[in-house]
């Protein structure tokens, strides 16, 4: 199957319907496909985030050399 073959066929198809709801139908099948990655976390995932973006805007930060050194005794050269 040749994926732009089949995308040509569908525009082809799409501009010969004439029913709005129809067109209303894939419309919804398209935007499902652009799902957003924010969809897919958990609620403790998103609050974690939430905390680190207020944090930031706050000025509690930490440089990227104190984690690594905390967490992995490392420190970047």
């Amino acid at each position: 199957m040749d994926i732009q073959l089949e995308k040509l066929e569908l525009i082809k198809m799409l501009t010969e319907i004439d029913n709005p709801k129809i067109i209303e139908s894939i419309k919804k099948i398209l935007m499902k496909e652009k799902k957003d990655w924010w969809d897919d976390l958990t609620d403790a995932q998103k609050e974690e985030i939430e905390l680190g973006v207020e944090q930031f805007k706050n000025g509690q930060v930490i440089s990227y050399e104190s984690v690594m050194k905390k967490h992995f005794d490392f420190e970047r050269s």
